[in-house]
């Protein structure tokens, strides 16, 4: 019986890959058997030690640098997957940021646009640059990481973030129907997941909160939400497409 959860002979190209959600998904799917793409900005030491570990496991991959909000530095990046790996069947999304919590009305315009090309339009040019290579696939897949905040509103001042993660959302559904039947395109909308991003953005106190708030009684863990990765760009869920997959341990329900 062939292993439909196996991606032996795929290419995997998953920016934000330096860290946390991002790197956790690089390492699974090498395991799975993909020749991986870690996209970072600044994480390149993360993105290297995470290389370390995936040869150390027998998997391989390649180390990207770059700043997906300059539209060159992003379809270069692509480009050089593409020529390294010779071929393009994954994508994922991953790489995104709050950057600054603001309140809609004192948010800068200078900071709503960097908010929406960190987390919307770098998302846009990278998927257009690959589209082609992934629809030669054969099994092609697509991931976008949203985030919870497109259904709370982006509390705290997230507002901008969540407005960018709802335009993601919009474009997983009008991606999974522009390039059916050739792709597949979902995206995963992760609850509270410990990792650097909250220790950033979120106080011991609130992370105490949203555990005594989810069901299941903790937070997330970035190996989880890349479990549910493995399984969407996977051939086990060769019927799933424009879906988004909640990873909240039933802290959010719709």
């Amino acid at each position: 019986m062939t292993d439909s959860s196996s991606l032996k002979g795929r290419a995997a190209l998953i920016t934000g890959a330096g860290m946390g959600i991002g790197r956790a998904i690089a390492e699974l799917l090498a395991e799975a058997g993909a020749f991986v793409g870690l996209h970072c900005h600044r994480s390149v030491d993360g993105a290297n030690e995470a290389l370390a570990v995936i040869q150390q496991r027998g998997g391989n991959g390649i180390v990207l640098q770059a700043d997906l909000c300059d539209a060159d530095q992003a379809t270069r990046m692509v480009d050089r997957f593409v020529g390294t790996a010779g071929r393009l069947d994954i994508l994922v999304n991953n790489a995104g940021s709050p950057i600054e919590r603001q309140k809609i009305e004192d948010c800068p315009l200078e900071l709503w646009r960097q908010i929406l090309d960190t987390n919307l339009t770098s998302a846009f040019v990278v998927t257009q640059r690959a589209i082609p290579h992934v629809k030669r696939s054969g099994h092609g897949a697509i991931v976008n990481n949203l985030s919870l905040s497109v259904q709370t509103g982006g509390a705290n001042g997230a507002g901008a973030y969540a407005v960018a993660k709802g335009g993601l959302q919009v474009l997983t559904r009008t991606l999974a129907r522009e390039l059916a039947p050739d792709v597949r395109v979902n995206a995963i909308m992760p609850g509270v997941i410990e990792t650097r991003h909250h220790e950033v953005f979120s106080s011991p106190e609130r992370m105490e909160q949203y555990r005594r708030e989810t069901p299941l009684g903790r937070n997330g863990t970035a190996d989880e939400v890349a479990e549910a990765v493995r399984f969407l760009v996977s051939d086990a869920a060769r019927f799933i497409n424009g879906a988004v997959l909640d990873i909240n341990g039933g802290r959010f329900l719709r």
